[in-house]
């Protein structure tokens, strides 16, 4: 079967090398006893991307980064950083599988240092989560389209930072098709058992259908209906399975907007969710909002970084390593980055509550990104269920000074709440503020350097956290 011709692939490897130079007044971000310290990196590296075939796309990006910081009681650090994604119509319009991989260094605790790994490793655990995911697809005519997926997902974590989680799931959906004409329905079901060493294991059943309406060729109405039968372990009084409803609407003015609305009940309490896209040849927006009782595993394989490519002569914003689904001939945009939420490592289940926005813009010599969010989790099996937040906003700036050389710029503000007795003894609440500026040049083809003055404050109801940071730096990257 991959011999046959429409699997002819090409491969187009791009092995790469990094390097950098960082000095910094505050390596270890403390109040108290700021040092300075001359921060050292290498990044041995290469991309992979799939060529020549409709029905295969991959993408692999990996670095190897070596790191030795000097001063006294500084360390030397060996990290991966991964992001790979591929899909496969493996039999002809039956037959598909996807997969993905990310190694990653993630912020074990919110309240801890927010600094980029290169910095300072304290605060910081290697992450690896993976997805592999065959399922077939069956049109019965213009009647329905069935869906049956099998998922094999999971999230490793460094030195025991949370615990491992593994997790086998089965879905199934029938949807109706074209004979219907305004009236569309579907019926769907979800089984997920998620095994977690030194934990507590949880199942999750969920069964449920929609009806809806198209009342215009932009407009229409819908609503769903079911029951979610889970199995976990929860604190007393807090409910684990129930039946649920959502009421929405959906509106699709143009080919380039598109926005989906809905409310209801569950078993958890009021639920909603919020979809919008809009794209122009030099500007892409989205906005999210929804809500579920999840684990860290899942909230990290949903939660990968956005990306802006520019397809054709229009902007659209993906995640991962592939471009956005559907779209070919695209180029990453990288001059105005949007930014990346972060999440810190959890264990147990909670109710998580996440707003995402995003916009990117870019014309003539300018680009920005913008990005905001807030993400509530509600521990379901802790007494009091006690909650943390993390809400945020970034902008990004770029102006192309000359052809080869690039003038940037960035803000940003977090905010974090913890509640007495989750992640600290006493009630925490950081606002943690940055600010970087640099310049960029194009030196060849293969090579190009960048050079960076950034800062980092944070304010915090507990005055011994408190810190500021200032950091210089220089990079410079190759392609072979």
């Amino acid at each position: 079967m991959f011999a046959s011709p429409a699997f002819a692939l090409d491969w187009r490897l791009t092995p790469t090398l990094g390097a950098s130079a960082t000095l910094t007044d505050n390596v270890n971000q403390t109040a108290t006893d700021p040092q300075s310290s001359l921060i050292l990196s290498a990044t041995p590296g290469f991309t992979l991307q799939s060529e020549g075939s409709r029905r295969v796309q991959a993408a692999m990006i990996y670095g190897l980064t070596g790191i030795t910081r000097s001063g006294a009681g500084q360390s030397n650090d060996l990290f991966s950083a991964l992001t790979a994604d591929g899909k496969a119509e493996l039999i002809d319009n039956f037959l598909f599988i996807d997969g993905s991989a990310v190694i990653s260094e993630q912020i074990i605790s919110l309240l801890g240092s927010q600094a980029d790994a290169t910095i300072n490793s304290s605060n910081r655990a290697a992450t690896g989560s993976y997805a592999i995911s065959p399922y077939i697809k069956k049109r019965f005519g213009t009647f329905a389209e069935a869906e049956a997926r099998y998922s094999l997902t999971g999230t490793i974590f460094q030195n025991d930072a949370a615990n491992n989680i593994h997790s086998n799931s089965l879905s199934a959906s029938l949807a109706s098709g074209t004979q219907f004409n305004n009236v569309f329905w579907g019926l769907d079901y979800l089984l997920r058992d998620a095994t977690v060493q030194n934990g507590q294991d949880a199942r999750f059943e969920h069964e449920g259908g929609t009806l809806g309406y198209d009342i215009t060729r932009h407009v229409r109405a819908f609503g769903t209906l079911g029951y979610d039968s889970n199995d976990y372990t929860a604190t007393p009084g807090t409910a684990t399975r129930g039946s649920y409803w959502t009421l929405g609407m959906g509106w699709a003015p143009s080919h380039r907007a598109n926005i989906e609305a809905s409310f209801g009940e569950s078993y958890f309490g009021r639920t909603y969710n919020f979809n919008f896209n809009y794209h122009t040849s030099y500007s892409v927006w989205t906005a999210s909002y929804n809500d579920g009782v999840t684990d860290i595993s899942q909230q990290l394989l949903n939660t990968q970084p956005l990306n802006v490519w520019l397809c054709g002569n229009t902007l659209f914003i993906g995640s991962g390593a592939l471009p956005p689904s559907g779209k070919t001939g695209c180029i990453p945009q990288g001059a105005a980055p949007i930014g990346t939420v972060q999440v810190g490592l959890a264990n147990g289940l909670y109710l998580s509550k996440s707003l995402l926005g995003a916009a990117a813009w870019s014309k003539g010599q300018s680009s920005v990104g913008l990005s905001v969010f807030d993400t509530r989790r509600q521990y379901q099996q802790l007494v009091g269920l006690p909650e943390d937040e993390t809400r945020g906003i970034m902008a990004n700036y770029a102006y192309n000074l000359q052809p080869h050389t690039t003038l940037s710029a960035g803000l940003g503000l977090t905010n974090t709440q913890s509640p007495a007795g989750l992640d600290s003894i006493l009630a925490r609440d950081d606002n943690y503020y940055t600010a970087n500026f640099g310049v960029s040049h194009q030196f060849g083809s293969q090579l190009s350097g960048v050079l960076t003055l950034s800062r980092q404050q944070r304010n915090s109801n507990v005055p011994t956290a408190d810190y500021t940071q200032n950091n210089l730096s220089a990079s410079v990257n190759m392609i072979f």
